[in-house]
């Protein structure tokens, strides 16, 4: 999938691409599109999405009151729905509701700026959505977002997720796709332990 960030300089200080930008880019993209919505109002701004084509939509935590409504209008409008929780917020409450959700995104960073560090007492957070997510047998993917490169990736991997963005660490090299394979393999191989 390609994740692409969208913030609105409200729920997190930068502002990157809105809806119009990113519904070119599905159309675009030969591959599936993983939004991530780093904006207030999520109730609002998550259909809008889903209904452009987002083939997974992922809201902050923080950012609502009604995750279940939201989570249950983005499937029945055919996408996934993910909801992210920032480093410091626990993960907890989303176990609870782990029916409701596709995918869970742990930040690894805090939300809003590129190239930061991975944060390491966020993969305490990783290990109990991996434990809840697997006593359940469901099928939710576990994503981490940021601070993200060749060794982060393996202990991300270590601790449970299985799904990576990775920004800086691609797109500060000279070859991205070479870069990516080479995250592929390092996740791969603390997945297949």
């Amino acid at each position: 999938m390609v994740h692409v960030d969208v913030m609105d300089g409200r729920f997190v200080p930068n502002i990157t691409m809105g809806p119009v930008v990113v519904e070119d880019v599905i159309r675009a993209s030969p591959v599936p599109i993983d939004a991530h919505l780093m904006v207030s109002e999520p109730e609002y701004w998550a259909p809008v999405f889903a209904d452009m084509g987002a083939a997974s939509v992922t809201f902050h935590a923080e950012a609502t009151t009604a995750p279940i409504r939201i989570a249950r209008e983005l499937r029945a409008m055919g996408a996934r729905a993910g909801i992210a929780v920032n480093p410091i917020t626990p993960v907890e409450p989303l176990l609870e509701i782990l029916p409701e959700i596709d995918m869970i995104l742990v930040m690894t960073v805090e939300p809003g700026y590129g190239g930061q560090s991975f944060l390491h007492h966020t993969l305490d957070k990783i290990r109990l959505a991996r434990k809840a997510i697997t006593n359940h047998e469901l099928d939710i993917w576990l994503q981490v977002d940021g601070g993200i490169g060749d060794d982060s990736i393996e202990i991300a991997a270590d601790a449970g997720a299985d799904m990576f963005v990775a920004g800086s660490a691609v797109f500060d090299h000279e070859n991205a796709a070479e870069r990516v394979d080479a995250l592929r393999e390092r996740a791969s191989l603390s997945l297949n332990k």
